[in-house]
């Protein structure tokens, strides 16, 4: 794990390399889009349901003219929300979420939750599958992205997932902070050379083999949360972080109705 770099990817099913870190832009504003993006990110994981997606077309348009770098050095994700669950629906969605982020393609396409009828998700997978014929879309996916933290580690997800090759990304990776405090965080902080509580976390991240989608509107946050390549925890301490407990700080979707 010492040799993963802010460079380093995981391969997609589709034969795409996604970055091994995103920029989590649920609620960030255009200038912590732009900042993440000159902090290093690669990735910028955005939502139709967040509500700004033109915010993060803009960042991204703005330092890729200020920098002359290419539009694929950017791996764009953003998701469907429920109400738009259909073909016809859906296929709007996509088209909607281009033109807001005035983009020509999107890298990943996910739904971002099952909240519908089987009927209706059928037809959302079948407009997303014609959409990535079209070009309109590289990849989409159904469910890869949960949240996942040593308080939530969702073995059973992650493991199915790593032995059939899928990429699992980890939102709210930092607990919302509510760990923070923790003495066992405080003490890796210690350890490890004085780090954060967010760098732990999402260090621990990385070497359980996810991505995670760290975010925050804070430059110097934003910095900091890649700063997480210089070292690795122990096999011991990562023991210590396997807190075998099921206590999420989002919903829950084994206790939502589909």
């Amino acid at each position: 794990m010492s040799s993963l770099t802010l460079q380093s990817k995981l391969k997609l099913t589709s034969g795409t390399a996604i970055p091994r870190i995103g920029f989590g832009a649920y609620l960030a504003n255009e200038e912590a889009v732009y900042n993440a993006l000159n902090a290093g990110y690669r990735m910028i994981d955005t939502a139709e349901f967040y509500r700004n997606e033109v915010e993060c077309g803009s960042a991204l348009a703005r330092w890729l003219s200020e920098t002359g770098s290419n539009r694929e050095d950017v791996f764009y994700v953003t998701k469907l929300w429920n109400s738009d669950h259909g073909y016809k629906a859906t296929a709007e969605a996509i088209d909607e979420s281009l033109r807001r982020a005035n983009l020509d393609y999107i890298d990943l396409y996910l739904i971002h939750s099952p909240l519908s009828s089987r009927k209706l998700r059928l037809e959302t997978w079948k407009a997303m599958q014609d959409a990535v014929k079209a070009g309109k879309i590289n990849q989409s996916a159904y469910l890869i992205m949960v949240e996942v933290h040593p308080w939530l580690p969702r073995k059973d997800i992650v493991s199915f997932c790593h032995e059939h090759d899928i990429v699992v990304e980890a939102y709210s990776p930092l607990t919302r902070g509510k760990r923070f405090k923790e003495p066992v965080i405080q003490e890796l902080c210690e350890k490890y050379g004085h780090k954060s509580p967010a760098q732990i976390l999402i260090r621990w991240s990385l070497q359980q083999g996810l991505v995670p989608i760290p975010k925050s509107n804070n430059p110097e946050r934003i910095k900091a949360n890649l700063d997480v390549f210089g070292f690795s925890i122990s096999d011991e301490d990562m023991a210590k972080l396997d807190m075998k407990s099921y206590a999420p700080v989002t919903w829950d979707p084994t206790t939502s109705d589909l």
